[in-house]
């Protein structure tokens, strides 16, 4: 019989090999070793999140994720090609009749590319930290909010989301099938709002010191030259678009928890609605303001709105959305759903000559099909939010003074 041997080469390389992968992860459960810096902690970082977020740029395991910007502008550039419908007449209506024609023909045509102004696009910066309770829930996980809640906030500023951090303060005992699942709905949810994760830490705490799993993301994108939002903006008269309904997340967790002996199948909106942002203002490029009504509700952002303003803000009961379930929900807690916290809709201000192309626009596209035209700017009151009831009356909304649902996001 004829031993095989092999090369030192091969040898070498067979070592290099089990240098660089290390042991295949074993564990069931996340231990303090797996946050200590050394072959367990490797492990972890490379067999769960480089392995499932599967990148170049975190791949490269250094110390940050090293970004082109040229690339994040590249990448808003097809934000700046915004056309300009024809049922928009916008500047036209400040021209006289002997211009109204040219005026007219001018905006039927896509306003080009200016490369100059998308090289000096501005740079959107935005972090969030994630202690939702339980950490998976009907439509969506804590992997799933740590992704969402920080494209959405990127995108209503008018960014084009690029690149993402995720942080992960870890309970000990926490099983490693649970980490996995919710790695692998973060890298879902990466996927579906078109960017990556792209560096990331990992801290273990002793059992007792966290609630299973705490996450902290952070996000860079670049706003267009052409997109300016701003509370600053809002000329009286101006509409509110909402993007979808209300309050499923927040009742999606309450009911979730258990603790209420309510079983209804409410599932969370998370989702991010970077491609409604997007489609609105192509459509609208005169949109004046957006937020995500995430903690605190719509009546809360709103109020937010009216402040700054110091316009009133008048939003219709008939024209606001609340799906039957987390309606029921809601009135058994004795909660106004006004106040409840959603994860995938925004609130947007665009002028009265934009907002029929603007709602088409967010209905055509995924997860925008719900959306209304719900309301408007007005003179008075000043600073406030009323609610006009489907009897014709008016009831004040105002800011929402403590938390009803804690640890909702």
């Amino acid at each position: 019989m004829v031993k095989s041997q092999r090369s030192e080469s091969e040898v070498l390389d067979g070592i290099e090999r089990a240098r660089r992968h290390g042991d295949k992860l074993k564990d069931e459960f996340v231990t303090l070793a797996h946050g200590a810096g050394g072959k367990a902690s490797a492990q972890l970082v490379e067999q769960v999140f480089v392995a499932e977020y599967g990148n170049e740029i975190l791949g490269e395991l250094t110390d940050a994720g090293v970004l082109s910007f040229a690339d994040m502008v590249a990448a808003a550039q097809s934000r700046c090609e915004l056309e300009v419908p024809a049922s928009t007449p916008l500047a036209a209506a400040h021209t006289d009749s002997a211009q109204a024609d040219s005026a007219q023909a001018a905006h039927l045509a896509p306003r080009q590319t200016d490369r100059e102004h998308c090289a000096a696009a501005r740079l959107a910066f935005s972090t969030d930290s994630y202690v939702v309770n339980p950490i998976k829930f009907p439509g969506g996980s804590i992997g799933d909010l740590a992704v969402n809640g920080t494209v959405n906030d990127l995108a209503v500023t008018g960014a084009v989301p690029y690149g993402i951090s995720a942080a992960f303060v870890i309970e000990e005992g926490l099983p490693i099938a649970t980490l996995r699942e919710i790695v692998a709905d973060m890298h879902a949810a990466a996927d579906r709002a078109g960017v990556q994760i792209v560096t990331g830490d990992t801290k273990v705490v002793p059992k007792g010191a966290a609630d299973k799993l705490y996450i902290t993301t952070a996000g860079v994108g670049v706003i267009p030259l052409s997109v300016h939002l701003a509370a600053s903006s809002v000329q009286r008269g101006d509409r509110i678009l909402l993007s979808g309904a209300i309050a499923d997340h927040g009742m999606a967790v309450m009911m979730a928890r258990g603790e209420l002996g309510i079983n209804a199948p409410i599932k969370s909106d998370t989702r991010a609605v970077n491609g409604l942002t997007a489609a609105l203002l192509r459509a609208a490029p005169h949109t004046r303001w957006i937020r995500d009504a995430t903690r605190g509700g719509l009546g809360t952002v709103l109020n937010e709105l009216a402040r700054a303003t110091n316009y009133g803000v008048a939003i219709y009961e008939d024209q606001i959305l609340v799906h039957d379930m987390a309606r029921g929900a809601a009135d058994m807690l004795g909660i106004d759903p006004l106040y409840v916290a959603n994860e995938g809709m925004f609130a947007a201000v665009v002028p009265e000559n934009e907002a029929a192309a603007a709602l088409a626009a967010v209905q055509a596209e995924p997860g925008g099909e719900e959306a209304r035209l719900a309301g408007k700017i007005v003179a008075k009151p000043e600073a406030a939010v009323v609610l006009v009831t489907g009897f014709g009356g008016t009831r004040l909304v105002d800011m929402l003074v403590g938390d009803p649902l804690p640890r909702i996001c």
